[in-house]
């Protein structure tokens, strides 16, 4: 059961969100054992971010949060892919986008945990 929420400085489109939650979906594969068929994406978009002390125009915290444990190689990874993404789709730089992951040991979902 993995979560993305992006944190994001700009206002994004509906046409725009789709095309980043379509990729995140095809994205997480890259963590073992997980998919888009349990994949939940939020944005919170058009927020104010400081970084160091900076008010910056274009930048993004994206919270990764996973129901049990994953390699750093394969956090790692994903912090690549993410980063390309929305370098290629927002014009962040890399140097302006925070991932951080939260790995759960209980995460409930429909009356009961997995």
């Amino acid at each position: 059961m993995p979560y993305i929420n992006s944190n994001l400085t700009m206002k994004l489109t509906e046409e725009k969100k789709d095309i980043i939650k379509e990729k995140l979906g095809k994205l997480i594969s890259i963590l073992p054992g997980k998919g888009e068929e349990w994949l939940f994406v939020g944005f919170s978009d058009d927020k104010t971010l400081y970084f160091r002390g900076e008010k910056k125009e274009k930048a993004a915290v994206v919270e990764v949060q996973i129901c049990g444990r994953v390699s750093r190689e394969s956090k790692e990874e994903l912090t690549g892919a993410i980063c390309k993404l929305l370098k290629d789709e927002l014009s962040i730089d890399g140097e302006s986008i925070y991932v951080i992951f939260h790995e759960i040991d209980d995460w409930g979902y429909n009356g009961s945990l997995f």
